[in-house]
């Protein structure tokens, strides 16, 4: 028959294993239960993991269209944000995000993600101003949209468009091939302010570009894109310079 000095001494014991077990090395803390990819929908993560390494922390400072910017979110509303994020854009680096399309991403996850970034939305930003429309309602016309970047551009840009004392070149065949001409669009009516761009306001203080404006200097920038993009050639040499066979000038 056990004493109760010998029950009290097993109770310890157990309790002491019992502790060892759950403090043991390896074992998963309370809190650590793994969460399947398909059932994330937690904003933050998803921006994170998907849209951050293009448009930056919080939607500004990367190398994409801010989407925090409050003038793009005035201007793309819940259907344009949920289309691409959901088909990307073809012919661009931005990719489908939806499982429907080829993506990674539930139809759930793409809904976080489209009420995360309007939550970045301020509603009274542009209070009583006309801002243009995100998409062209009247086809824009290179011949204008010549006369339009020559006064709205040129300043910044340079007079051909290849670059200035402000700002780099816009027309180069490898950066035209990686946008869209939606997206010269909305930069244009955006801006990029993380890169010292004014939006359409701005270009010349006091003198808004219009919507056909707009439309037509988009034009133009999207009869700059060449055929088979890349590299600027360089003027061909009047030296007398031959290329060998290696390619290379001697």
């Amino acid at each position: 028959m056990k004493t109760p000095a010998t029950v009290a001494t097993l109770v310890v014991v157990a309790a002491l294993a019992g502790a060892a077990c759950r403090n043991s090395r390896g074992r998963p803390a309370p809190d650590s239960e793994v969460i399947p990819p398909r059932e994330i929908t937690d904003f933050a993560r998803l921006y994170t993991s998907n849209c951050a390494g293009c448009h930056g922390t919080d939607g500004k400072d990367g190398a994409a269209i801010p989407l925090g910017d409050p003038v793009f979110l005035t201007i793309a509303d819940d259907t344009v944000i949920r289309r691409i994020a959901t088909t990307g854009v073809p012919g661009t680096p931005m990719p489908a995000f939806a499982h429907s399309a080829g993506g990674m991403l539930t139809d759930k996850q793409i809904d976080a993600l489209v009420t995360g970034i309007r939550s970045w939305a301020k509603p009274d930003h542009l209070t009583g101003i006309s801002v243009p429309p995100y998409a062209a309602q009247v086809a824009g016309d290179p011949s204008r949209g010549a006369h339009v970047y020559a006064t709205f551009c040129s300043s910044c840009h340079g007079p051909d468009g290849r670059g200035g004392l402000k700002a780099s070149s816009i027309v180069e065949g490898a950066f035209l091939a990686l946008v869209s001409d939606q997206e010269l669009r909305t930069i244009v009516i955006v801006g990029r302010p993380d890169l010292g761009a004014p939006d359409w306001r701005n270009n010349v203080p006091g003198h808004p570009m219009s919507a056909q404006d707009i439309s037509d200097v988009v034009a133009w920038l999207a009869a700059q894109r060449p055929e088979f993009p890349g590299p600027v050639p360089r003027p061909a040499d009047t030296s007398g310079a031959e290329i060998a066979t290696t390619g290379q000038l001697k």
